[in-house]
């Protein structure tokens, strides 16, 4: 059944393009004012969409407005591959994170091993380094979620839709990103209605999610909307020592805005949100432990293998993550020009204890000691100014301003794979990870601070019926610092005795630096319209992250630029009296000084230098493929909907170190085939009682999660499979159903890692396993 489902998602985006040209042109065009010359006003291209009404066998798809140049568009009238995800979509689905969107966009990923860190077409940031950007943005109701360690959200609750752009966005989005932007839009205030929506979920595994969202009007001139959500699942594998589960989550939070329109032409937002996150998600051994832990692991009843999620560790691991701020909007017109001013402020926090033992500590220790605590903090502004649609010109301009300061705190301390007791009495000198040669402090210090001041544009030319052409581009100066030192931390208090410490590394040649750049960014693209309904677009595009400095192993490591160029040829189109609409992209990124782990000279000291493994700047890789999505709509009260990535993503020059060439090997977590498929239906019994159904599919490719692909973090291909069915009574204002969350309880593995003597440890997540509860829902 699962092959059988991908192959028809791959006909569809293969076979339907050409029965889909064959359509002759004698269908009624969709609902369009003429142009007029190409001197004067010329009113915009639209599409007609067919609205719900009596006639349902007329009945079309319902239109897609994204935001990927600044200003609502109809997604067939944008010269770029996007993914559009309805918040009806992820509730249907039964996923709580963001980091779940993987599942339901073919083409992104999301590596939980490397910082925290999205990719798309296969390409993402590959670094802890404070000063290193994202390759991937995640902008949230038009800010710009750029905290290290920070997926950008937590939870979702309220959210109208998720517009995920492929390839570089660099020229019109906040932070230049190289790979792509994951933009959220969460629900607005709406005057004049009062509105109230609740649900709740329970499931296996004591999984609950419960949310609601209230929309109150203040007078005629004023609303408030406020959400919040509590969100928790039971682990997956067990501590045998500790008798507690592995991989437990809890995440809860809220988001406030209050909407004033004192006159027609301004209206302003004020939004605060808070959102806290804890796991226990620790690594497990997967093989490769030395005989006498993988004898105790087996005297315990853990047996490694790729699946195990199970772990003897005495001391239990927990992450615990935060995520708070305010924005300020304004939007206001001036003549027929629009206005806005987006004004944000974010604070983070992550504190990552995550001992690695695997067994208990009079056997072996590895780190017993392994506690992070990072905190930043963000200031940014945004400012753009529009012309209104359908002139023969139509032209965009704005600034951004980012500052992001992060300071985090590390110890490290252990045997390094001896006992850290015998016979009672605990080893008096550790290995200290987090220390320096000739430094007295016990803990790594690092305080960065990365900084960015842009101005950007774009210029429309709707030069004829037929053609059009927009240009953009964008001119960043970035400022990236950070220092390590070295602080002390109460040993008594972390290990219950006074140790002595041993430096593993020694200090940084120099204690701080800063680099600084200048970068133009830009993109081109023509697009054809063969009708209303058909369009064909090139769109060239460049990328940009900038130079960093950062502290791998206590080397002091500046590290250079890295950008992309990116061609992509698609046609967008819409077919049956808009029954049908389909769109494909072709796409080729060629990215130079990829920034990466690899073998660079970094400073000695004297102005000599010396080769290591660092963060620096690989020669080059190489993302290309083709991607297609199709939505159909055969009658009212059923869609289909699919999309489909092949992509091909390799290095073509990485030297890592002088035993590790990793040219011509694959991106980590890039699987050359993803598909999706989705069957929505929903009947109408009486008029005040409906049915409903929804059934989505996910296929992701064998992926390696170590760059080189090592066969240890090989994960073999999965489908994931979900099913929501439910009745709607009361006027159809309560829902109440049942899902199955991978319903075939299809196992895979997040993320592999060699960790030194502690041997092969691997992630292991919820979603890996079948989840089968119940659910209601009621608005007001």
């Amino acid at each position: 059944m699962k092959n059988t489902l991908f192959k028809f998602v791959l006909c569809c985006g293969i076979v339907l393009p050409c029965e889909a040209w064959a359509e002759t042109e004698s269908a009624k065009p969709a609902e369009h004012k003429p142009r007029q010359a190409p001197h004067k006003a010329a009113p915009p291209r639209t599409l007609k969409v067919t609205k719900k009404s009596g006639d349902h066998a007329e009945s079309g798809l319902e239109s897609v407005m994204v935001t990927a140049q600044r200003r609502a568009e109809n997604n067939q009238n944008v010269p770029i591959s996007i993914q559009h995800i309805d918040g009806k979509t992820l509730a249907n689905a039964g996923y709580t994170a963001l980091t779940d969107l993987q599942y339901l966009a073919p083409g992104v990923q999301y590596d939980p091993t490397q910082g925290a860190a999205f990719q798309i077409r296969g390409v993402g940031s590959e670094s802890f380094d404070f000063s290193n950007a994202k390759s991937v943005s995640v902008v949230v109701d038009d800010v710009v979620m750029d905290a290290q360690r920070a997926n950008g959200m937590i939870g979702m609750v309220d959210i109208n839709n998720v517009d995920i752009m492929m390839g570089p966005q660099g020229t019109l989005f906040g932070m230049n990103s190289t790979s792509g932007v994951i933009a959220v839009t969460t629900g607005k205030p709406v005057l004049n209605k009062l509105t109230a929506r609740t649900s709740a979920s329970y499931g296996e595994h004591n999984e609950r999610i419960l949310n609601a969202t209230v929309n109150i009007p203040l007078g005629s001139k004023a609303a408030f909307r406020i959400s919040g959500f509590d969100n928790a699942q039971d682990g997956f594998g067990r501590n045998v020592v500790l008798n507690k589960l592995v991989g437990s989550t809890n995440e809860y939070g809220g988001r406030a805005k209050l909407y004033v329109e004192p006159t027609d032409n301004l209206d302003i937002t004020l939004q605060g949100d808070y959102a806290h996150h804890w796991d226990s998600s620790v690594r497990t051994p997967v093989g490769g432990q030395s005989a006498a832990v993988t004898s105790e692991l087996n005297s315990l009843g853990i047996y490694p293998n790729a699946k195990n999620a199970d772990t003897a560790d005495p001391i239990y691991g927990n992450i615990v993550s935060e995520e708070y701020g305010a924005a300020l909007k304004i939007h206001t017109k001036i003549g027929e020009n629009d206005l806005n001013f987006i004004s944000a402020w974010r604070q983070s926090l992550y504190n990552n204890n995550t001992p690695v033992d695997l067994v208990p500590l009079d056997v072996s220790a590895y780190y017993p000691y392994n506690f992070g605590s990072l905190t930043t903090r963000k200031f940014s502004d945004e400012i753009r100014f529009s012309s209104p649609k359908g002139h023969f010109l139509e032209w965009l301009a704005g600034g951004f301003f980012n500052r992001l300061d992060a300071r985090q705190t590390q110890y490290q301390w252990g045997t390094a794979g001896d006992p850290l007791y015998v016979d009672g009495v605990p080893a008096q000198n550790l290995y200290n990870n987090s220390g320096a040669v000739g430094q007295s402090g016990n803990t790594s210090l690092f305080q960065s601070r990365n900084e960015s001041l842009a101005a950007f544009g774009q210029l429309k030319f709707n030069i004829s019926r037929h053609f059009d052409i927009a240009i953009s581009g964008r001119y960043t100066h970035d400022k990236n610092s950070q220092g390590l030192s070295f602080i002390n931390t109460d040993a008594q208090a972390v290990t219950g005795y006074n140790p002595t410490f041993t430096p593993t590394h020694n200090a940084p040649v120099y204690p701080w630096g800063q680099m600084t750049g200048q970068n133009f960014s830009g993109r081109i693209s023509p697009e054809y319209h063969f009708n209303p309904n058909v369009m064909a677009y090139f769109t060239f595009s460049t990328g940009y992250k900038p130079a960093g400095i950062a502290f791998v192993g206590n080397n002091y490591d500046p590290y250079h630029k890295e950008t992309v160029k990116s061609y992509e040829v698609g046609m967008k189109s819409e077919w049956m009296h808009h029954k049908l609409r389909l769109n494909m992209d072709v796409f080729r990124e060629d990215f130079t000084d990829f920034q990466a782990t690899v073998l660079t000279p970094v400073p000695a000291g004297n102005g000599t230098t010396i080769l290591t493994s660092a963060i620096g700047n690989a020669g080059g890789l190489v993302s290309q493929g083709v991607e297609g999505n199709v939505a159909y709509r055969p009658i009212p009260d059923l869609t289909l909907s699919g999309s489909v990535s092949f992509t091909d993503a390799h290095f073509t020059d990485y030297v890592a170190s002088t035993k590790a060439n990793y040219t011509n090997t694959r991106l980590t977590n890039a699987p050359v085939w993803s598909a999706n498929a989705f069957i929505d239906y929903h009947h109408d019994l009486t008029p005040h009682l409906g049915v409903q159904a929804h059934l989505d599919y996910a296929y992701r490719g064998t992926t390696w999660t170590v760059t080189g692909q090592p066969d240890y973090s090989k994960v073999p291909a999965y489908s994931l499979v979900n099913l929501r069915v439910s009745l709607l009574p009361l006027n159809k204002r309560l829902q109440v159903g049942l899902y199955v969350r991978n319903m075939f309880n299809q196992y895979f593995s997040t993320g592999y890692q060699l960790y030194g003597t502690a041997g092969y440890l691997h992630y292991t997540s919820p979603d890996a396993r079948r989840t089968i509860g119940g659910f209601i829902n009621f608005s007001y």
